[in-house]
């Protein structure tokens, strides 16, 4: 971005719209990509298959979004990333809305793994856009507020997406999701700055970013400290209909209300960082070890467990903390660890949900997903204490409010 047009957005018009049109963008995206595991059922009714036959619609999506990372980032190193960022968001909108248009579960899959491959350098270039139209000392709470389009969704997105689902259709729902990242095109040429090309940047310093050895510390610390989460998460519901023995209406209610955890613990989160990074990242890992732990004890009573789903809504509180602790050591492979980011937490995604139906295949019930995610936390927090033990400052790298030490 120019000086010029960054002291604009600082000191004349603000930061709120640029940063709105962002978040607008990832609740698109967090819509489209947790409302599909809410509308297999409805998909598997209008192509006559089976829902296990349909399960892979949700992982073609998230092998798109592995694939498209590394890939698209090198495809947009070059360009502004104002101008990537509407290509991709366009990207978005036309593969959801063209997946609609699928009448067998194979072509949805190809559909949704094309709507998967931007996800990563959207979100990638969405954290490192907010974090430069904002002063340092602020950073971290900018990109809390790009996460938190991903948060919203599942406390409004998702769930509208289920009921559209159950009362209309799932293609009415991809629609809506087509819908929102238009919107959010048009919202990001409009508001945010004009930033020029980057004709001299090195395609071959991004991808010194698979050298560094920091950089896979923080994806695999995102991959396991996320991971626990989706051990639980994936299996929620049916954990809700089976231990709780709550009412089938109660669990876009129950959806909605971890999402409402997740709004909170990414504010919490994104503020903290702001002021001890290496403090707010700490305490996030013992959150999410201690809340999942707990899960275990609260399924059976429904007071217990309502008070716990809000809690692990907050474990997402770890996010905004490794998208800032890459921008610390990706130097000037910024675009490629931005995006790899993302393609780790779908990897997080596929370890918590295998782990979570190794665990009730082998007969310990769901109430046990929470100790195993809780276990895939502890490792996730002893491989970040390992990535920062003997670091040396990273002076010429770091901006001093994100520093780790």
């Amino acid at each position: 971005m120019t000086a010029s047009a960054a002291k604009q957005v600082k000191t004349t018009t603000g930061h709120a719209l640029p940063i709105l049109s962002l978040a607008v963008g990832t609740f698109g995206i967090g819509t489209g990509e947790f409302a599909m595991m809410g509308l297999l059922p409805d998909v598997a009714r209008s192509m006559d298959a089976s829902i296990p036959q349909c399960g892979n619609i949700v992982s073609a999506y998230a092998m798109g979004v592995v694939v498209g990372a590394p890939i698209i980032s090198l495809a947009s190193a070059r360009m502004s990333r104002k101008q990537a960022l509407i290509l991709l968001t366009l990207w978005f909108a036309v593969t959801n809305i063209l997946g609609t248009l699928a009448h067998s579960v194979g072509a949805l899959e190809f559909w949704r793994f094309l709507a998967g491959l931007p996800h990563g350098t959207l979100f990638g270039g969405s954290a490192l856009t907010a974090a430069s139209l904002v002063a340092e000392g602020r950073r971290g709470k900018a990109v809390g507020h790009v996460f938190a389009g991903l948060t919203v969704a599942n406390v409004v997105g998702a769930p509208l997406a289920s009921l559209m689902g159950e009362y209309l259709s799932w293609r009415v729902a991809y629609l809506l999701v087509g819908a929102i990242a238009l919107i959010a095109a048009f919202m990001i040429w409009r508001f945010i700055p004009r930033d020029d090309p980057r004709p001299g940047h090195s395609l071959l310093g991004e991808l010194r970013a698979f050298g560094r050895k920091q950089i896979w510390y923080v994806l695999g610390v995102v991959m396991l400290g996320t991971g626990g989460m989706f051990c639980v998460y994936t299996y929620v519901s049916a954990a809700l209909l089976h231990v709780t023995h709550v009412p089938l209406w109660s669990i876009p209610l129950f959806q909605a209300l971890w999402g409402v955890g997740m709004v909170v613990g990414a504010y919490v989160g994104a503020s903290a960082i702001d002021r001890n990074p290496l403090g707010a990242t700490i305490g996030a890992f013992f959150w999410n070890v201690v809340t999942l732990s707990l899960f275990a004890f609260a399924l059976p009573h429904l007071w217990s467990v309502t008070i716990i789903i809000f809690l692990l809504g907050g474990t997402i509180a770890l996010g905004p903390a490794m998208q800032m602790r890459l921008m610390v050591v990706a130097g000037d492979a910024q675009t490629m660890a931005a995006s790899m980011n993302h393609a780790a937490f779908n990897l997080a995604n596929a370890l918590g949900a295998w782990v979570g139906a190794f665990v009730l295949a082998s007969g310990f019930g769901y109430a046990a997903t929470g100790w195993a995610g809780g276990g895939i936390a502890v490792m996730g927090l002893l491989l970040f204490l390992l990535s920062i033990r003997g670091e040396p400052r990273l002076k010429s790298q770091a901006d001093p409010a994100v520093r780790f030490h």
